[in-house]
């Protein structure tokens, strides 16, 4: 069954406990958690304080995007603070195996994310190491942008290459995600679905994820 992902970067930070316990009620599988440090992406979003506050008011995998030049700096500190699955950039300063070793070592599912215009080989020599693959469907940073369409022939090369190898690589796709664009990312192969206004812009939660999940 494919996951609904809600990113909270969408959500309204005035009322967040109520937002998240809402998605919750409504079907959510996890909650996706943009980190932004205004270097790697240019943006700024949130940090450590916000993962615990959230970790133990909610009972949802928190699914935490390290969008950071350095990650392996912040791993063990997100970590600690209530992160389930993390991912880092391939296009990241830090080594990737080495943030993926670090990760796993924490006891945490490791993802490896890459831009849209990073080639699908960047993430192959890792693929066997990986939890989750996060393909990015549109520039990472802001939220609001379109789904990025050529980004699909890499999500279905590498799914298919999984597939071929035996590896067992759960595929997410973040960007431009509403009722439209899911079913093509799920037939290209994706089963984690983020999604921000796609579902906190909407007036009924529940509805909204499922039309997602289809």
């Amino acid at each position: 069954m494919t996951k609904i992902s809600p990113s909270i970067l969408a959500a309204d930070f005035w009322r967040l406990g109520d937002e998240i316990r809402k998605v919750e009620a409504a079907g959510a599988d996890m909650l996706h958690i943009d980190v932004m440090d205004g270097l790697f992406v240019p943006n700024l979003s949130f940090g450590m304080p916000v993962v615990s506050s959230v970790r133990p008011n909610t009972r949802l995998p928190l699914d935490v995007h390290l969008m950071l030049a350095n990650p392996v700096k912040y791993i063990e500190a997100f970590a600690k603070a209530g992160a389930d699955s993390i991912t880092v950039h391939v296009e990241a300063d830090s080594d990737p195996a080495q943030a993926i070793e670090q990760i796993h070592r924490l006891g945490k599912r490791a993802g490896l994310s890459l831009k849209p215009g990073t080639p699908a080989q960047a993430v192959c020599p890792y693929l066997k190491d990986l939890d989750m693959v996060l393909v990015m469907t549109v520039e990472p940073g802001f939220g609001g942008q379109k789904f990025m369409g050529e980004t699909m022939e890499k999500l279905s090369g590498l799914s298919r290459r999984c597939q071929e190898l035996g590896y067992a690589v759960d595929f997410e796709v973040d960007g431009g995600i509403d009722p439209s664009t899911a079913p093509i990312a799920v037939q290209n192969g994706a089963n984690i679905l983020v999604a921000g206004s796609a579902v906190f812009e909407q007036p009924d939660y529940a509805v909204a994820i499922a039309r997602l999940r289809g």
